[in-house]
């Protein structure tokens, strides 16, 4: 990156020098056969040139001097602090590489030499206002879920410390895998088998319910946000499809950033959520609550089903025609609530089917239950329960609570009964046992 810094005031000093040149040539040049007034409003010209020239070239400098604060510190133009392999943070924690970048920030890998040399991800903030104030928000809200999930109960990330560096808020977690949405594409978006999907699922749904729970709505929820704990894998060949596929060894995933993340009696923005994953209520602007993160829930697991992205645009009104053609018409009565009046014609939805946009989303778009690829009862359960997530009206949405309670996830109710009869088996025993022990004593 620093190369990259220098390459470009590189090339604007050749571009100043080639300019300068240039007028020195075309100055002497023009000079035959001008009157002398000529010859001098041409120099003026060229002296306020070169003085508005000089001007912009010290706002330049001065610009890059304020995001240098130190030898040893310094911000490229976007605010991303700029770093190499081998520096250190605090004295503590060495940067081995980059793990991603975003709209906030970028993630690296680094050893922490206070912790016998761990590896953890470092989430270094842009050195700008407003990304600072979020990533002081994300703070309070992981060390919140932190203290109320010490025992590691719930998939959410854990806090691990947090600084500012030189202007950068800097969130230390654990090292996790690849995200859901990375996993995918590397595996050529091959689905995900249906019993890592009830995994996975199960364990989001209990994490995002643990924040609801707790009077928090996540916001952001979409496969980039969910993590593999350990996203290594078994490598198979396709015959069919002449490919590698990998499958993955552990499907154990933790919700991560939670910097959009907001309290009930916060004010809540009127969007939210990245567009694949927004509710109807947020696009018809008609306010959201903790059901915006059902529907959100609900459009990752057809994604994971699918390998592909359910509502694959960008625009609102097409958006929503999608919904139409995949769930059946909006209801009426959300419709005439809207404030977006542009969306609506005769209290439904203002929506051409013979235009090249209908003519897309009939072609991209099937009704939900078309999507299925087996007809076997997990699937029936999994379309099932996505259906009931993805209710448009969010008062008749399920709830998250009502979601584990779905016979998609009985095998897991099961599981936790069998291990409850074990337990008070063994403690009835051991009663007995003692019991007895003391008749003998």
């Amino acid at each position: 990156m620093a190369c990259e810094e220098d390459s470009r005031e590189g090339t604007c000093k050749d571009r100043d020098r080639d300019w300068h040149h240039y007028s020195k040539s075309s100055g002497r040049s023009g000079r035959s056969g001008r009157s002398r007034r000529s010859s001098r409003r041409h120099r003026d010209r060229r002296r306020r040139r070169s003085h508005s020239r000089h001007r912009s070239s010290s706002r330049r400098t001065q610009q890059r001097s304020s995001r240098k604060r130190s030898r040893s510190v310094e911000d490229d133009e976007e605010g991303h602090l700029i770093y190499h392999s081998g520096d250190m943070l605090r004295a503590r924690y060495e940067i081995v590489c980059t793990l991603g970048e975003g709209a906030f920030g970028k993630v690296v890998e680094c050893i922490d030499h206070s912790n016998d040399g761990a590896r953890v991800a470092l989430k270094i903030i842009k050195n700008i206002g407003r990304y600072r104030e979020a990533a002081m928000s994300e703070v309070e809200v992981l060390e919140q879920l932190k203290s109320l999930d010490s025992d590691k109960r719930y998939a959410c990330v854990h806090i691990l410390d947090w600084f500012d560096y030189h202007g950068h808020i800097c969130i230390a977690f654990e090292l996790l895998g690849l995200s859901t949405y990375d996993f995918l594409k590397e595996n050529n978006f091959q689905p995900f088998p249906i019993e890592h999907i009830r995994h996975m699922a199960y364990q989001i749904i209990r994490a995002v319910r643990f924040l609801h729970n707790n009077k928090l709505t996540h916001t952001d929820l979409k496969p980039e946000n969910i993590l593999f704990i350990s996203s290594d894998y078994d490598m198979e060949y396709n015959p069919e499809m002449k490919r590698d596929e990998r499958t993955l060894k552990n499907p154990d995933v933790k919700i991560v950033d939670f910097g959009n993340a907001t309290y009930e009696h916060e004010h809540h923005t009127s969007v939210v959520s990245t567009r694949h994953y927004r509710a109807p209520e947020v696009i018809l602007d008609l306010g959201w609550d903790h059901s915006c993160d059902v529907w959100s829930v609900g459009c990752i697991l057809i994604e994971y089903y699918l390998g592909s992205t359910l509502f694959q645009t960008h625009d609102s009104k097409e958006h929503l025609a999608m919904m139409e053609r995949v769930l059946g018409p909006i209801p009426t009565n959300l419709l005439q609530k809207t404030k977006k009046r542009r969306y609506v014609h005769r209290c439904k939805l203002d929506w051409d089917v013979h235009s090249s946009s209908g003519r897309y989303v009939k072609k991209h778009c099937k009704p939900l239950k078309n999507y299925m690829l087996s007809k076997g009862e997990d699937h029936h359960q999994l379309f099932d329960l996505i259906e009931k997530m993805m209710e448009y009206d969010p008062a008749k949405r399920l709830s998250l609570e009502q979601a584990l309670q779905h016979p998609f996830f009985s095998c897991f109710r099961k599981s936790s009964s069998s291990k409850s009869k074990s337990s008070r088996g063994s403690s009835s025993r051991s009663s007995r046992s003692s019991s007895s022990s003391s008749k003998r004593d």
